[in-house]
């Protein structure tokens, strides 16, 4: 998992982020974005339905939650209420990023279960600034960790997005997982490596020239999806 030890916010900006996400962190503020810890409200709420249905495609894949009615964003989001604290990036008033971080019980971690910015902001960096408050707010609170999912996926190991995790200060932390045989069955897959799931057959040169040309594939889509609109 990606996982970042948190003490102060200066020292996560001083000494645990590289010069390029220290530029993007301030970048923002120089473009009259804000970034403030908000409510679960119903203009937020909105917001993040606009951001969900600014574009099908992101990161070269399609994306699951463009076309969601705004019923089930609100629902999807309205998940550990109590144990959540929302973020805005706001530009002129609207909403152009949004993150969701929950912490555990003794707060003594907190997870980023939704991080989301408009693609079309991109050159104003609100991601980056969304994550140095979320950094801050974990600061504030005495919470020691902040973790964002995966730092990398089965064999890929580099991409944009462990890059910028790795950029902002995150750090590659494994978790050991552990298979037991129950049965004769569990024995033979086992034995066969069926526990990895089919990615871990085919080798990374294969997986990497896959996603290029599925990158390219849904990058097509998109323009012809433009051209006829």
């Amino acid at each position: 998992m990606a996982a970042l030890p948190v003490s102060t916010f200066d020292h996560w900006m001083a000494k645990q982020i590289d010069h390029k996400a220290r530029n993007k962190a301030r970048k923002a503020g120089k473009h009259g974005v804000t970034v403030k810890e908000t409510t679960f409200d119903e203009a937020y709420i909105q917001g993040i339905h606009a951001i969900y249905n600014e574009s099908p495609i992101r990161q070269g894949k399609p994306f699951w939650h463009y076309g969601k009615d705004l019923e089930s964003v609100r629902k999807m989001n309205a998940t550990f209420m109590d144990r959540s604290i929302f973020i805005g990036a706001y530009l002129e008033g609207n909403l152009i990023g949004f993150v969701k971080r929950v912490f555990d019980e003794d707060r003594s971690q907190a997870g980023l279960m939704q991080i989301v910015s408009v693609t079309r902001h991109r050159d104003k960096a609100p991601t980056n600034a969304l994550i140095a408050q979320a950094v801050r707010s974990c600061a504030e609170r005495g919470i020691s960790y902040l973790w964002c999912a995966n730092m990398s996926y089965g064999k890929k190991q580099s991409d944009g997005l462990a890059d910028f995790k790795r950029h902002n200060g995150f750090q590659k932390v494994d978790l050991p997982r552990y298979y037991v045989p129950l049965t004769v069955a569990g024995r033979i897959a086992l034995r066969l490596g069926v526990h990895h799931g089919m990615s871990d057959w085919v080798s990374e040169p294969v997986a990497v020239k896959f996603r290029r040309a599925r990158n390219l594939w849904h990058e097509r889509r998109l323009k012809l999806l433009k051209e006829t609109v």
